[in-house]
């Protein structure tokens, strides 16, 4: 067991390093989407979905009131942006284990003398090329649910909007 580990974190000061710094990058953004989604999603709550109960009507109804369509828009690119970079960022990981496998692998060439080194620094890549990848996509699946129903709830807002500027407009 010892081994495997060592065997794991033994070529991390070299090409798995990009791998980790490029993973930490990645969870920042995936902070910033999450709370960039959280933060439009309050935001709309009470004005796309408004309650029963009298006392929270009139609080959606100020919330409403406050509501400005260029912020609700702005809100939703940013976070639109921010989901973009998170899913092509997400994406990169196995291609980086595969290039830190072939960076190893290269090298290889040119020191026959330590074959088993140079494979397992090779294969170190592709290990955590592959298990980024797959934590990352699973943290996709948790924030693109959230990412839709805000989609759906700006869509609705809007349109909402659309109709009430035309009662305004017809209206004596």
């Amino acid at each position: 067991m010892k081994d495997l580990i060592s065997v794991i974190f033994m070529n991390f000061w070299g090409y798995d390093c990009i791998i980790f710094l490029a993973a930490v990058f990645t969870a920042f953004i995936y902070y910033a989407v999450r709370r960039s989604s959280e933060k439009l999603h309050k935001k709309l709550h009470l004005t796309v979905y408004v309650p029963d109960d009298e006392l929270s009507q009139y609080e959606a109804a100020d919330e409403i009131a406050e509501l400005r369509e260029n912020d609700v828009l702005t809100m939703r690119n940013h976070m639109g942006k921010l989901y973009s970079l998170f899913v092509n960022m997400t994406g990169i990981f196995p291609l980086l284990g595969i290039l830190g496998t072939v960076v190893s692998l290269l090298s290889l060439v040119t020191d026959m003398h330590d074959v088993t080194g140079n494979f397992y620094g090779a294969l170190t890549s592709t290990f955590w090329g592959i298990v980024f990848a797959i934590i990352f996509k699973l943290l996709d699946g948790i924030i693109s649910p959230r990412i839709e129903y805000n989609e759906k709830s700006v869509s609705l807002y809007l349109e909402r909007q659309r109709e009430r500027r035309k009662d305004k407009v017809s209206a004596p």
